[in-house]
C-alpha cells in the first residue's frame, strides 16, 4: 500500500508517494509563480497552484508502482483564496500569508480595544499575518468580489478548503482544525468558528467551511478533476503541523523547527492550551477523528530561506541556495557584517509588521561571503531568539527539517546557538511526509502513532559547540534598529 500525499507551499508543490515503510517511491514537483503588485504585498493566482497541484500529481504517480491508497493534502497556511462554488474560478488573486497590507486594518482594530479579546479567543494576534484581516481587506477593496461572498456564491477559505475543492469537483468546502485555527475566526477553547470574530472581521460565516478531523475519512477525488482518479482524502493540515507530525513530535515538549521560506518552530503541548506571554502564538497541531485535539506552541519567523532566495535572485550574489554554503565557508565569520532579513516585517517574538531589512557592519574588507555567512547567521539567532522564549531555553533537542536543513554549516550554527543538539532525518521533506502519515492514519496504512515511529530515520545529529555571543549581541541590537524603519531613514 502507499500513499499521495501533496505539500503545496508557498513557492512549488511537492508530490510524493509514500509506502507502507514510510519511504519515498517517487516524487513531483511544480513551481508557481509569486506577484509582488505593491511593496509590502504577495499573491498567488490560485489557478497556478491548481496547475502545479496537478504536475507535481501526475509526475508523482507516473513513477510509482502502483495506485496509491489515499490522498494526504498539507498546505501554507493563513493566505486567503476566494472562488466561485460553481465554476471554481478565482475572482482575484489570492493574498499570500507573508502580504502585509492589513497593518492598517490591525492598526485600527487594535486602538480599539479588541487585541485582548481576539487573543483570549484565538491564541494569535492582530497581525497582518493571518487571514481575517486579509478578508476584511477585500470586503473594503474589492465590493464586488465580495457581494459574491455575502450572496453565497463565493467560497472563502484557505489553501486547504480551495485544494479539496479543487481535488472533488467542488463537492467539498471543508478545512481542518490545524488551518482553521490560523485564522483568526477560529476559537480555540470551542474548536468552531466565532460569531463574535465573524462579526469583527466582517466574514460572513456562512461563506466559512466545515471544520472536520485532521484524518479519517475527509471525501474523494472526482475522476474527471483529478487525473482520471478517485481515492479516498483521508489526511490534511496546515504545513508546518503536518511537519510536527512527519518528525514523529506526538510527545509533550517535543519541538522542531522547519527551514522554508520562513522558519516555523513548533512544540507539542498536548491537550493543554497553554497561552505565551514571550510573542508566541497558541494554536491546533492536529485533532482527531474522534474530537481529542493536539495543541501547539509556535514561533514564526517570516524570511530565513526566503533570505537566501533573495541573495540568488534579488542580488544575483549566487547561482544556487546550495552555494550559501560553501561560499560562507571560505570566510571564519562575517567579519562583523549583520543581516536582519525583515523583508516582510519581524514575526514571532518581536512582531513588528513595519520592520525592514537591515544590513550594518559593512566595511571595506566586506565581501559576498561575509553577507552569504552573515545571512545563515541571521536564520540561526532568529531561532535561537523563538526556542529560548518557547523554552527558556531547555530544549533538549530540536529536529530540523526543510530545504534549508541540508546545509550542515546552518545546522551547526543553530546547534552552537541554541546549546543543544539539531537532529537531521533522513527524509527531510516531513511536511510531505506528515500528510502522508495523517491520510495513511485515516484509511489504514498504519494503525497507530506507535506504528508510525518506527519508520522515523535519523541521518545526522549536530552536537552544540561554542557559540559568538558577541555576534548574537550584535544581532538584538541590529534587531531594534531594523525594528524602527523611521529612525533608520531619518539617521
Amino acid at each position: 500500500m502507499s500513499v499521495l500525499a501533496i505539500d503545496a507551499g508557498t513557492t512549488g508543490v511537492t508530490a510524493l508517494v509514500v509506502t507502507e515503510d514510510g519511504q519515498i517511491e517517487s516524487r513531483g514537483y511544480e513551481e508557481f509563480r509569486q506577484h509582488f503588485p505593491s511593496p509590502g504585498w504577495v499573491e498567488h493566482n490560485p489557478e497556478d497552484i491548481w496547475q502545479a497541484t496537478l504536475s507535481a500529481c501526475s509526475a508523482a504517480l507516473g513513477g510509482a508502482s502502483g495506485s496509491p491508497t489515499c490522498v494526504g493534502l498539507a498546505t501554507q497556511r493563513e493566505t486567503a483564496v476566494l472562488w466561485d462554488r460553481r465554476t471554481l474560478a478565482a475572482p482575484c488573486r489570492a493574498i499570500v500569508w507573508q502580504d502585509r497590507r492589513t497593518t492598517g486594518i490591525c492598526d485600527r482594530l487594535r486602538k480599539g480595544g479588541h487585541e485582548p479579546r481576539v487573543s483570549e479567543l484565538t491564541g494569535l494576534r492582530l497581525d497582518p499575518y493571518f487571514t481575517a484581516t486579509k478578508l476584511t481587506w477585500l470586503a473594503e477593496h474589492e465590493p464586488g468580489v465580495w457581494e459574491g461572498v455575502e450572496t453565497g456564491n463565493v467560497a472563502v477559505g484557505t489553501v486547504d478548503s480551495y485544494l479539496v475543492a479543487r481535488l472533488t469537483g467542488g463537492a467539498l468546502h471543508v478545512t481542518d482544525p490545524s488551518n482553521a485555527s490560523r485564522t483568526l475566526l477560529y476559537g480555540l477553547a470551542s474548536g468552531e468558528w466565532e460569531p463574535e470574530l465573524c462579526e469583527l472581521f466582517g466574514v460572513p460565516q456562512h461563506a466559512l467551511p466545515e471544520i472536520g478531523p485532521n484524518y479519517g475519512p475527509i471525501g474523494r477525488t472526482a475522476p474527471s478533476a483529478f487525473l482520471g482518479l478517485e481515492l479516498p482524502i483521508s489526511g490534511m493540515a496546515g504545513d508546518q503541523q503536518a511537519a510536527l507530525f512527519g518528525q514523529i513530535c506526538f510527545d509533550v515538549g517535543d519541538v522542531k523547527c522547519t527551514y522554508g521560506t520562513g522558519s516555523f518552530v513548533l512544540a507539542n503541548l498536548g491537550g493543554e492550551i497553554v497561552r505565551s506571554e514571550s510573542g508566541l502564538l497558541t494554536t491546533v497541531a492536529w485533532q482527531t477523528p474522534s474530537g481529542e485535539r493536539t495543541f501547539a506552541l509556535e514561533g514564526s519567523i517570516f524570511v530565513t530561506g526566503a533570505a537566501v532566495q533573495w541573495l540568488r535572485d534579488g542580488l544575483c550574489m549566487i547561482g544556487t541556495a546550495a552555494e550559501s554554503e560553501s561560499l560562507a565557508r571560505t570566510v571564519p565569520d562575517s567579519g562583523g557584517v549583520v543581516f536582519v532579513p525583515a523583508l516582510t516585517g519581524l514575526g514571532a517574538p518581536h512582531w513588528e509588521p513595519e520592520a525592514r531589512g537591515l544590513i550594518t557592519g559593512i566595511t571595506r574588507g566586506t565581501t559576498r561571503a561575509h553577507l552569504a555567512r552573515a545571512t545563515l547567521e541571521a536564520i540561526a539567532f532568529e531561532v535561537r531568539d523563538v526556542v529560548e522564549a518557547m523554552t527558556s531555553g531547555a530544549v533538549p533537542v530540536l529536529k530540523a527539517d526543510g530545504g534549508a536543513s541540508a546545509n550542515d554549516l546552518l545546522m551547526q550554527l543553530q546547534a552552537d546557538q541554541i546549546g543543544a543538539a539539531v537532529e537531521r532525518p533522513a527524509l527531510e521533506e516531513t511536511t510531505a511526509l506528515g500528510a502522508a502519515f495523517l491520510a495513511g492514519l485515516g484509511s489504514g496504512v498504519w494503525a497507530s502513532q506507535a506504528e508510525l515511529r518506527r519508520t522515523w530515520q535519523l541521518e545526522r545529529r549536530f552536537e552544540p559547540g561554542p557559540r559568538d555571543d558577541d555576534a548574537y549581541d550584535r544581532w538584538r541590537a541590529a534587531v531594534e534598529l531594523a525594528g524602527r524603519p523611521s529612525s533608520v531613514t531619518h539617521r
